[in-house]
């Protein structure tokens, strides 16, 4: 193996990390030799996945943490460092929506529920701003650490309904490519900040949005299909080599970059 590829034995903090595509990247990374500091609100709904990384020879260590509470990620932090002593990488995965930030078939954008509305800004928006400070400072005084941002097709498209949940993730675009430039400008090129931005996967937050109950897929679901040239949905795992691509030395020029894992969604004009 070509040796810029090599992240074994950094360690790694997860948020929401009790979610699909968190727990599918805190598997991939541990494989890779990482060590995991998995961050939730409550420990033993990481159990069975910290049971199945040390059955297979990795390490992962569980901390209960707010994502909305610097004193709480504070906390966590110090917890973090007596353990493992430093963070290498940060991986913003903690998001969500609500029913009143998404505009329904029969409603209309004066539907929208603002205090729903503030709450998933302050989740996706806030949720990744807060671990990106209180964990970019301990990259900042090593001069070298990578943080990754979950963002979303929903920016680079209008996408019906997903008002709350697509503003949002847009601001949390524009905050990686302004921390992405803070941290290269005022503390050296070592710490870089990037994100992903999936397509669409199936999980239990959308699967029904997107399927029937016999697993045929909905008018919605269909309507993705068709507008996205592979043809299907994408896989929690296929998210993963970007990952580690961006948490590795062969990344070590790229930062302040959104990368689309979305099966050619975003070059698709749909004609």
């Amino acid at each position: 193996m070509n040796d810029i590829f090599e992240i074994k034995d950094k360690v790694a903090v997860i948020t929401g990390a009790s979610g699909a595509l968190a727990q599918s990247a805190a598997i991939s990374l541990a494989k890779s030799g990482v060590k995991l500091a998995l961050l939730t609100r409550k420990k033993s709904s990481l159990d069975h996945l910290i049971e199945k990384i040390k059955s297979e020879g990795g390490e992962a260590t569980a901390y209960e943490a707010d994502i909305l509470s610097e004193e709480s990620l504070k906390a966590a932090k110090d917890k973090i460092i007596a353990h493992y002593g430093r963070v290498d990488i940060l991986l913003n995965i903690a998001g969500g929506n609500l029913p009143g930030a998404t505009i329904a078939p029969d409603k209309t954008i004066f539907d929208l529920a603002m205090d729903d509305f503030k709450k998933v800004t302050d989740l996706n928006l806030n949720g990744t701003v807060l671990p990106s400070l209180v964990f970019g400072a301990i990259m900042a005084d090593q001069r070298e650490g990578a943080i990754i941002n979950y963002s979303s097709m929903a920016v680079d498209r209008a996408i019906t309904r997903v008002a709350g949940y697509s503003a949002s993730k847009a601001a949390m675009e524009n905050f990686t490519r302004w921390m992405a430039v803070e941290m290269a400008t005022k503390f050296g090129g070592g710490v870089r900040v990037n994100a992903i931005a999936p397509g669409f996967f199936i999980g239990n937050q959308n699967r029904a949005l997107l399927t029937n109950e016999d697993g045929s897929y909905t008018e919605r679901g269909q309507t993705i299909i068709r507008n996205t040239p592979m043809g299907r949905f994408g896989e929690a795992e296929e998210l993963n080599g970007a990952v580690h691509f961006l948490c590795s030395d062969a990344a070590r020029f790229i930062t302040g970059v959104v990368l689309p894992i979305d099966g050619g969604f975003s070059a698709f004009s749909g004609v």
